[in-house]
């Protein structure tokens, strides 16, 4: 089996995100506050590199359409656009939530966190499964780039 290395790379990062989010989730209920503050940093930064590889990758290289068998690809649309909906989300109440805890905003923080530690959670999971409906179940199909499109190539 022959995986695409910059997909391969951004959902390992989103992984690594989720784990870092879980580990900083238990330290928080073991009241290791700086511990959590520093593990949940490190889990954006992981969750900002993913976005990175993959905006990057979207914009110079394309992005890759569904090329598994056409009567399930409506069931894989709709899964996808539950994903980035949920992506969307949890990277927007990510940021919410790095924010009022790094300024000790906590009664928004503390309400806030573990929603967005779920949703986050999801995000990973249903990334991953995009991830292998494009790459490991079946092969991806043709591959679109916005900049190709514009420059005419």
């Amino acid at each position: 089996m022959n995986l695409p290395i910059l997909p391969t790379i951004s959902t390992s990062f989103i992984v690594l995100s989720a784990i870092t989010v879980a580990i900083g989730w238990w330290q928080i209920k073991q009241r290791k506050i700086e511990a959590h503050r520093k593990t949940m940093f490190v889990a954006a930064i992981f969750a900002l590199i993913f976005f990175i590889i993959y905006a990057s990758r979207t914009i110079f290289i394309g992005n890759t359409s569904f090329g598994g068998p056409a009567n399930i690809k409506i069931y894989y649309t709709i899964f996808l656009v539950f994903h980035i909906t949920l992506a969307t989300v949890g990277a927007v109440f990510g940021i919410i939530s790095l924010v009022t805890g790094y300024k000790n905003n906590l009664s928004i923080h503390r309400k806030l966190g573990p929603v967005t530690s779920f949703i986050w959670f999801f995000t990973a999971i249903t990334g991953i499964a995009v991830y292998l409906l494009l790459y490991v179940f079946y092969k991806g199909g043709e591959t679109t780039s916005m900049i190709k499109a514009i420059l005419g190539l």
